[in-house]
């Protein structure tokens, strides 16, 4: 740390070599005439009038005070107290003077911005600070002198602007380049820093965290608060070395290549915060998907996330650009949007596919672990995404489909029936009587009603069509289970039952068969089986499968 300590000193001691009436062109001290900074005639001699008479090897306020236009003050402001605060205002801001730059031509007209007799230095970080034309001289205009009370106020607030007077009472001895005053005010720099980090720490780890511990939320406070909170004590500590570098009057090379650093570090913390302030938020929106019913919240959670952190990543990096490196970043915007333009047009399945998914986490025509149908395509849908969703066939191949095409489609979703149908065709043989088909009839409509998983307000069984080879029985009804292997498991079950059923009975089912009669023998019994007539010996064989069958399954 003092090595890092050394090694700055000696690079701020060589940049600040004071040359006495002189100014810095081109990187060389070049010597100015004394009659130069002591007239009014252009801009430049304007400059040189108010910076060199305030230099500390060549002090005079009072000649300073001359390029001030002081006329409409009141009685009882010192001119040469406001040339002090203005010249302070130009350190504590980091603003360089290139003397090289400024106009030496007595009629000049700024082109640039107002089209009059004015020049601005910095029109980024001291817009209201320029000099105007009066008369034949040039001075500080009038609005620039009414607001350099508050312009100090702002480059020094919370009262450190009282510290810039009295620092330098501790002494102006040069060590190393630095005065007495100046080594001292490093070192309480230094000193606050180091107890700033240390509060931070101590309020972020301590009292934060103790306080998320006692509500019940401490594994969340330390996986996602603390680190937000250390990232932000950062943040502070930059806001803190902003302030108080500014009292050191160290060159104003070194103040701007400083804050320039801290301008740039403050937009780029305040990204990482909230960058992970996105996790926290996505952790909030994780907990209410967990208590939705749909699945596809859960998959909207990551997308909603990454798009977040894209977007604080693009911002933040833009705030980067123009905030701390002062980079113009209007071309690069105007630049882009013509590229998006020609973006969009070259990326138009991707940008439907987008919306597409839009569409669908808006509408949810299915959700996660869904059976659906959607033209050739058919299977359990395993993950959508912002391009295309995910579904697991039934010959456990995976199919992708773009957004934008089953956004457009027509969807069958199974997952989301109440029911599931069973619908099949009891082919019985001609010979069966009427009073058998009855009776069997009667039998199928009880299995349904004692089964556990039927709809029993609604099924269809009828003896419906005669067909060429068979008497038809339409059985129509529902199961009410939610998957497909229950499906399964219960159409075995009543299978086996109407199986069942037709033996008690004595019910043969028709299949396609030829069938040659012939006149029957005395001595040869007719393939025919024998029924009998009686509808009550039906109607006891039917009581006795309920029984004995049904029965088992109560």
């Amino acid at each position: 740390m003092m090595k890092k300590l050394f090694w700055l000193i000696a690079i701020v001691s060589l940049t600040w070599a004071p040359v006495m009436g002189q100014v810095m062109v081109d990187g060389s001290p070049v010597p100015v005439d004394p009659e130069d900074y002591h007239n009014l005639k252009t801009p430049y001699t304007a400059s040189l009038t108010f910076f060199l008479n305030l230099r500390e090897d060549n002090f005079d306020p009072e000649a300073a005070a001359l390029s001030l236009m002081t006329d409409d003050l009141g009685e009882g402001v010192e001119p040469r107290e406001l040339a002090i605060k203005l010249k302070q205002i130009f350190d504590g801001n980091g603003v360089a003077i290139r003397f090289a730059e400024i106009p030496n031509e007595a009629t000049f007209i700024d082109s640039v911005y107002t089209n009059q007799a004015k020049y601005f230095f910095d029109t980024r970080v001291l817009p209201f600070v320029y000099l105007q034309k009066y008369g034949d001289e040039w001075k500080f205009s009038a609005f620039t002198v009414s607001q350099i009370h508050e312009l100090h106020r702002a480059t020094f607030p919370f009262g450190t602007d009282q510290l810039i007077n009295q620092l330098p009472k501790m002494g102006t001895k040069t060590y190393f380049g630095f005065q007495t005053w100046q080594l001292v005010g490093l070192f309480g720099f230094i000193l606050l820093l180091f107890l700033a980090h240390k509060l931070f720490t101590f309020l972020f780890d301590r009292v934060i965290l103790f306080s998320l511990e006692r509500l019940g939320y401490g594994n969340v406070g330390e996986k996602y608060i603390l680190p937000v909170a250390k990232v932000l004590s950062i943040y502070l500590i930059l806001l803190v070395s902003a302030l108080f570098i500014r009292l050191l009057q160290l060159p104003v090379e070194v103040v701007a290549f400083v804050l320039k650093m801290l301008h740039a570090a403050k937009p780029f913390v305040l990204t990482i915060v909230f960058y992970k302030i996105v996790d926290v938020v996505a952790l909030y929106f994780a907990k209410l998907a967990e208590k939705t019913e749909s699945t596809l919240d859960d998959q909207l959670v990551p997308l909603v996330r990454k798009t977040l952190k894209a977007f604080v990543v693009v911002v933040g990096t833009l705030f980067i650009l123009k905030e701390g490196l002062d980079v113009d970043i209007v071309p690069f915007l105007t630049g882009l949007s013509i590229g998006g333009l020609a973006f969009a047009l070259a990326a138009q399945d991707t940008i439907k596919n987008f919306f597409g998914s839009v569409m669908i986490f808006i509408d949810k025509p299915f959700q996660v672990g869904d059976w659906i149908t959607s033209g050739d395509v058919d299977g359990t849908v395993e993950e959508v995404g912002f391009r295309s969703t995910r579904i697991r066939t039934f010959r456990n191949s995976v199919t992708y489909i773009p957004n934008g095409k089953i956004a457009d489609a027509t969807i069958d979703n199974h997952g989301l029936r109440q029911y599931r149908r069973f619908y099949t065709t009891l082919t019985v043989t001609y010979d069966t009587p009427h009073e058998l088909i009855e009776t069997f009839v009667q039998g199928l409509r009880e299995i349904v009603l004692k089964h556990p998983e039927t709809r029993k307000d609604a099924f269809n069984i009828y003896f419906n069509n005669l067909s060429s080879y068979s008497k038809d029985i339409m059985f129509y009804i529902f199961f009410e289970v939610p998957t497909w292997p229950e499906e399964l498991r219960c159409r075995h079950e009543i299978l086996i039952q109407i199986v069942q059923l037709a033996e008690v009975l004595g019910i043969r089912f028709a299949f396609p068969t030829q069938t040659l009669h012939m006149e029957s023998f005395p001595e040869k019994k007719d393939l025919i089986p024998g029924y009998p007539s009686d509808a009550s010996v039906y109607k006891q064989k039917l009581t006795q499968f309920l029984n004995q069958e049904l029965g088992k399954k109560e």
